[in-house]
């Protein structure tokens, strides 16, 4: 009855298959390796974007971080939601690998909106010396509330961006889970949405522990390869991160294993809502913000039962479900009974 997150479940078995491939023999290192050809073939076709620049990378923090640098200026800022992923759980990394870059929070409970990122960037003088100027525009897809921005509500963001000549940056980690439950492609949720690179998760959804950088303008390749290095993120035996997501890709494991993630969260919160609970969002991925009564959380919690507790409010409490591939119906099933 694991629940905590979806980075805690297991690689998937092509994954792992596809490692130990791998690991036969000798390959050149720092991502020479033949499998990256493969790779950044892979995920051209998959973005409908043949001149789009691709990078690895271990982290999703060090994806964002390394991704916005290349964007942004240090006395620039980046806007993005307050509760977006670069805000709440990297650290400052963001501002640490622009050089100190600040990030500038758009109030909101979950998506951000137009009327609210114009308004930001409109306070920016670009004139004024003594302010901190405009930099890129960071979506969140999945949001850190386990909603999903439509392709409409992502145009109208990057439409904003794009008024000002920013340019936007989509962080992915759940970028699959997105992807599925719009029933849409890669292209039309990235560059055909006007975001120029994204974060294209690997670890949440299946891999051991790899992310994809997706340029779609060739130019900034240069800078980020000068950024990974000086940052540390560069590895030697590259072919092992190749590896991951070739086997991610491969017969497009990616979205049947977000699927997955997606079905098992419907399910759980169809079950929920059965039982009497409440959803502090609609449930739209594969993470769900179910409200139940604090009686429930003890049984659980002495169940064995893993999540993260939002809040409390008296009798009731707020919990953080994320549903990954590898869930079992059973395991759903018996988290359920307790209710």
């Amino acid at each position: 009855m694991f629940f905590a997150s979806d980075n805690a479940g297991p690689a998937h078995p092509q994954i792992m298959q596809r490692v130990m491939a791998a690991n036969e023999g000798y390959a050149l290192p720092y991502g020479n390796d033949t499998l990256m050809d493969d790779v950044r073939a892979g995920l051209r076709a998959t973005f409908e974007a043949p001149e789009a620049e691709v990078f690895l990378v271990a982290t999703g923090t060090a994806a964002n971080a390394l991704a916005l640098a290349c964007y942004c200026q240090p006395w620039q800022v980046i806007f993005c939601s307050e509760v977006s992923h670069i805000e709440e759980d990297e650290c400052g990394a963001p501002e640490f690998f622009s050089s100190a870059a600040k990030l500038k929070l758009i109030p909101t409970h979950d998506k951000m909106t137009p009327d609210a990122l114009r308004a930001a960037i409109s306070r920016r003088d670009p004139g004024d010396v003594h302010m901190a100027g405009r930099g890129p525009v960071s979506i969140t897809q999945v949001t850190e509330r386990g909603s999903v921005h439509t392709l409409e509500e992502l145009r109208a963001l990057t439409n904003v961006a794009h008024a000002f000549d920013l340019p936007v940056h989509l962080d992915g980690a759940r970028f699959a889970n997105a992807m599925v439950a719009l029933e849409c492609t890669a292209a039309e949720m990235s560059w055909k949405a006007g975001v120029d690179v994204v974060s294209f998760g690997g670890t949440k959804n299946g891999c051991m522990g790899v992310e994809a950088v997706v340029f779609f303008d060739p130019a900034k390749a240069w800078e980020f390869q000068r950024r990974r290095k000086r940052g540390a993120h560069l590895f030697s035996k590259h072919r092992y991160l190749s590896a991951q997501m070739a086997g991610y890709l491969q017969d497009d494991l990616w979205k049947k294993t977000a699927q997955m993630a997606n079905d098992n969260a419907a399910y759980l919160a169809q079950g929920l809502r059965a039982n009497g609970a409440t959803f502090l969002h609609e449930p739209q991925a594969n993470m769900i913000f179910a409200r139940f009564p604090a009686s429930v959380h003890a049984r659980l919690r002495a169940a064995g039962a893993a999540y993260n507790l939002w809040d409390e409010y008296g009798d009731t409490v707020t919990a953080r479900l994320v549903c990954d591939w590898s869930i079992s119906r059973e395991n759903i099933d018996r988290f359920l009974s307790h209710f």
